[in-house]
């Protein structure tokens, strides 16, 4: 019986003030992970977007660039 005394003040505490707790931010982080993404991120994510068009580019060209002076350059690992 002392067990279920001793055990049974951090189970009152972690029912009343914790587990509320607990489950408001569980739902209010599933309540936004469902709106999508901001407009900011929005904004953020085509910039990446276009740095990835300008370096895919800048790649092809390179490639070319070395395809000219140096048709071997691709069998070397």
């Amino acid at each position: 019986m002392d067990f279920l005394e001793f055990l049974m003040a951090p189970i009152i505490i972690f029912l009343v003030i914790v587990a509320p707790i607990w489950l408001i931010l569980h739902y209010r982080s599933k309540r936004n992970a469902n709106q999508g993404i901001s407009e900011e991120e929005r904004n953020q994510l085509n910039q990446m977007s276009e740095r990835v068009e300008k370096m895919r580019e800048r790649v092809q060209t390179l490639e070319r660039i070395l395809d000219a002076d140096s048709p071997s350059w691709r069998e070397h690992k």
